[in-house]
This record gives structure tokens, C-alpha cells and sequence, in this order.
């Protein structure tokens, strides 16, 4: 067997002064979802394509029902279920933001809507929307929002707040359920 290696590598007739050795590659078949142009195997798809653009959905959707959460690029991911680096680029490439931009982003928008109606203190608003630290929030909150969170309350100010006890209970995840054997019968008097 090496024999034959050797005799391969040594048939090789060295490339001619002046040519250089090129290997010539076939043209690539065009890939339906391409539409006809040229793609670079190298670059992203775009997140065109619906079966991509339903697993970004399920992302999106985990990511405006969880908010409040410590929400992960691997848990959005797995949501879509597409790899973390796969999901971040065709999140953005298919809304224009990273997925953490828009987690921060709608965690800002329910914290305005608390602030314009819940009696809450700008902490417990804080922690409520998923933020783990105040700086943090009132940073976020005014780089989007263009104010800090007081002066947004202060302008807001016009609808009677929500007491925040309500507000806590409202937003509390709920009791867990007692499951029952579905070939049970139902209790006495229920029908």
C-alpha cells in the first residue's frame, strides 16, 4: 500500500513555470431557497425560510411569556431548537435586534406599564421584570426609554395606581393543580 502512496504522490508533474495549479470546482446546483443568487457557503442563511422563521416564533413567544425570568441565549435556543450561535444570528438577521435586546427591550416595556400604574417602588419593579439589579434596569431604562424611571413615573403620573399588592398577586406564578387519573371518576356531584 505505501508503495502505490508514493507512486500517486510522485506522478504529480510539477506545475509548469508561470501556471499555477488550480483545482477546478464544479458549479454548486442552486438550492431552492436560494432564489437564483449566488450564495457563499461560508455565510449565514437567511432566516427566510418558514420552517426558521416558526422556530424563531416559539423563541420570540417563550421569550414575551418569560420575561420575568432569568432567560438564557441556550434557553431561547432550545426553545426554537436550533444551536445558541445558529439562533442569535437568524434572530437577528430576521428581527433586526439580538435576542438579549429584545428580552431587555420588552422587560422596559412592562416595567413602563408598571410604572404608570402600579404603586410599586422602582426596586420591586426592578426585580418584578426580570432585571437582577437596580443599576442595571435604570441604566437600560434610560438609554431606551430616554429618562430614568422616577422622572418617567413623574411624567406618567395621571391614572390612579394599582396598589401593589394586587399587582404582586396578579403577576405570582399560579398554585400548582392536583392531577387527577383521567380514567377516574369524576366526584360525586360535579356533572
Amino acid at each position: 500500500m505505501a508503495i502505490g502512496l508514493e507512486a500517486r504522490c510522485r506522478s504529480r508533474a510539477p506545475a509548469p513555470a508561470g501556471r499555477s495549479q488550480k483545482r477546478r470546482v464544479p458549479p454548486r446546483e442552486p438550492h431552492p431557497l436560494d432564489n437564483g443568487r449566488a450564495v457563499n457557503p461560508r455565510r449565514p442563511a437567511r432566516a427566510t425560510h418558514p420552517e426558521i422563521l416558526q422556530a424563531l416564533r416559539r423563541a420570540r413567544d417563550l421569550t414575551d411569556r418569560d420575561f420575568a425570568q432569568p432567560l438564557t441565549l441556550d434557553a431561547m435556543a432550545a426553545a426554537a431548537r436550533l444551536s445558541k450561535f445558529h439562533f442569535a444570528r437568524a434572530f437577528a438577521s430576521a428581527y433586526g435586534e439580538t435576542p438579549r435586546t429584545y428580552l431587555t427591550r420588552r422587560r422596559v416595556e412592562r416595567a413602563k406599564d408598571l410604572l404608570r400604574a402600579a404603586n410599586l417602588t422602582i426596586t420591586e419593579i426592578c426585580f418584578c421584570v426580570g432585571f437582577e439589579s437596580v443599576g442595571s434596569f435604570s441604566a437600560r431604562f434610560k438609554e431606551l426609554v430616554g429618562t430614568s424611571p422616577t422622572e418617567y413615573r413623574r411624567s406618567a403620573a395621571g391614572a390612579p395606581p394599582i396598589p401593589g399588592c394586587f399587582v404582586l398577586m396578579w403577576t405570582r406564578p399560579p398554585a400548582p393543580t392536583r392531577m387527577r387519573n383521567p380514567e377516574e371518576a369524576p366526584p360525586a356531584g360535579a356533572r
